[in-house]
């Protein structure tokens, strides 16, 4: 497989959570072991459009035993003969080589995958964001020698890249540093927020000047938030700030 692999440096690794809630794109060909009609193929790619079950391969880094992944679009973008060029959006753990074999056990005729590539993982795309390994060594390089970070700051991405897609509360700076002590987000500490937040729903913790924070699990919704004058709306997950940036206010 080839494409987009974001790969987290230092405490961006902490993010890698709010990456994978992005969901991922791919695009394949599938392999058919029979004649189809192309009319048969796209409906059967409808068919596995949604949630879908799905039993992880013998070859998988998790247990073998029944799930339900989303798979929130899918296309058949050409077939000429047995081969099937295909674009798939899913939730992130759902499993490209099952999902055509699946497929192929509907048409009857079997399939499998015979080419895969990776084309969006959370906020990062192929179009914008991918870079080679000899990319990055170049723009190192031209640091060292020219001391010029103009290069390397196109490779190496600023860590709030990752939790472009999640939902955010921009807290109050004397709140900041308590959070990267690990304490929860209270209705109080927080300044403003964005629509759309669910309890449940994992949730970026920022400061007023846009620097990423921490991963929270959201306690109440946008609206109750709003409403609310005291409580605890965030529970802290993932504390990506080092402390010492802010100044205490405890």
């Amino acid at each position: 497989m080839t494409g987009v692999l974001p790969i987290g440096l230092e405490d961006a690794t902490k993010t890698v959570q709010a990456v994978l809630a992005g969901g991922k794109e791919y695009v394949g060909v599938m392999k058919l072991h029979g004649e189809v009609d192309f009319s048969r193929v796209v409906k059967a790619f409808k068919e596995f459009t949604g949630e879908i079950y799905q039993r992880p391969p013998l070859r998988s880094s998790v247990k073998r035993r029944i799930r339900t992944r989303v798979v929130y679009y899918s296309s058949v973008l050409e077939m000429e003969g047995r081969n099937v060029l295909f674009k798939v959006g899913c939730q992130s753990g759902t499993y490209i080589r099952k999902l055509i074999h699946d497929i192929g056990e509907v048409l009857g005729v079997g399939a499998h995958m015979a080419e895969l590539r990776r084309t969006r993982a959370g906020p990062y795309t192929e179009d914008s964001n991918l870079i080679r390994l000899q990319d990055l060594a170049d723009a190192q390089a031209y640091y060292q020698e020219k001391k010029d970070e103009t290069w390397l700051r196109r490779v190496v991405l600023p860590v709030e890249t990752a939790v472009e897609l999640l939902p955010k509360v921009y807290v109050k700076d004397s709140t900041v540093e308590a959070v990267c002590y690990g304490a929860h987000v209270a209705v109080p500490g927080i300044s403003k927020l964005d629509s759309g937040i669910k309890p449940g729903s994992l949730t970026a913790v920022m400061t007023l000047k846009g620097e990423l924070v921490a991963l929270a699990k959201a306690e109440m919704s946008t609206e109750q938030i709003l409403e609310a004058e005291r409580g605890i709306a965030l529970k802290t997950e993932r504390v990506v700030m080092p402390k010492g940036r802010y100044p205490k206010a405890w």
